[in-house]
């Protein structure tokens, strides 16, 4: 899967209401909004200049997180997952 399917896909999934499930991990509106935004800005960023801006992207999605104290889950893998995306594809220069 290309790394801009996975953006898609994290954007689609931190835009759906949360789910109880993710309210017990540590998740609330704000932060999923906030993270949503994070991710669509880092999206349109590699649509506008092409794959090879990921190197210039400085995703600290998992410290956030965990500063939030949100626990492991769907919405906490996913975005974990987008964060090893962009990182991988920064230091192959993709």
């Amino acid at each position: 899967m290309d790394l801009l399917t996975v953006l898609d896909e994290a954007v689609a999934t931190l835009k759906a209401p949360l789910e109880q499930e993710d309210l017990e991990q540590g998740w609330n509106d704000d932060l999923r909004r906030e993270i949503q935004e994070e991710i669509s800005i880092s999206r349109s960023a590699l649509r506008r200049h092409g794959s090879g801006m990921a190197r210039y992207l400085r995703p600290h999605l998992d410290e956030w997180m965990q500063n939030e104290g949100v626990r492991s889950g769907r919405l906490q893998r996913r975005v974990s997952e987008v964060q090893r995306r962009l990182v991988d594809a920064g230091s192959r220069g993709l």
